[in-house]
């Protein structure tokens, strides 16, 4: 009997839709559980975290690290440069006063810039298709999508032109559409998200 699979979670969590794409991308069958964050389950405590890697450990088909130990490792730095790095600064923009605005931007572009060298010459992060550090850098995916909503461009095409096209081919990949929500709910999330932070304008 095929084991069953469950996906704790919320619709708007980038750590969920992480995995659901590695999950579609294995094409592993799964319930999709929808939690509530401020009020979670105890089964979602009990199994918090689940790692990709564990998934790609389990199941062997469609792996979405590299092969080589040297670009496995390289993978997971960037991918942890995209979490405690690039995630923080990119809040930051948004929630530091108008006095400081312009050394947090300055600093989000700095880091920007130092991650879009490594896609240089890539179609994806690991070469021809999604892979491990694409599925990980979902957060510049959605920021592509609900900037507009927070009234700032932080992403800009012509600063970024190799981020955003890889952007562009992320949301254009059939597995990553399947995942993607809609860009109406993004912007609507995203606007209220900001505003439950600095209040309407």
């Amino acid at each position: 009997m095929a084991e069953e699979v469950k996906l704790y979670g919320t619709w708007a969590s980038l750590y969920t839709s992480r995995v659901e794409v590695v999950l579609k991308l294995k094409g592993i069958e799964y319930e999709n559980v929808e939690e509530d964050l401020s009020n979670k389950s105890p089964l979602l405590l009990k199994y918090i975290p689940i790692h990709k890697k564990y998934i790609d450990d389990t199941w062997k088909q469609n792996p979405i690290f590299p092969k080589d130990p040297y670009d496995r490792a390289m993978a997971r730095f960037w991918a942890k440069f995209i979490d405690e790095k690039i995630q923080p600064a990119v809040w930051k923009t948004l929630l530091v006063g108008e006095n400081e605005r312009e050394a947090a931007i300055e600093e989000a572009h700095q880091l920007l810039k130092t991650l879009e060298n490594e896609l240089k010459g890539k179609k994806f992060f690991g070469g021809e298709s999604l892979g491990f550090l694409d599925i990980a850098g979902n957060v510049l995916v959605w920021l592509e999508v609900s900037q507009e909503a927070l009234g700032m461009n932080l992403l800009d095409k012509e600063k970024f032109p190799i981020l955003h096209e890889w952007c562009e081919r992320v949301l254009d990949d059939d597995t990553f559409k399947q995942v993607m929500p809609p860009k109406e709910k993004i912007l609507a999330f995203a606007r209220a998200r900001f505003e439950a932070f600095l209040g309407p304008k």
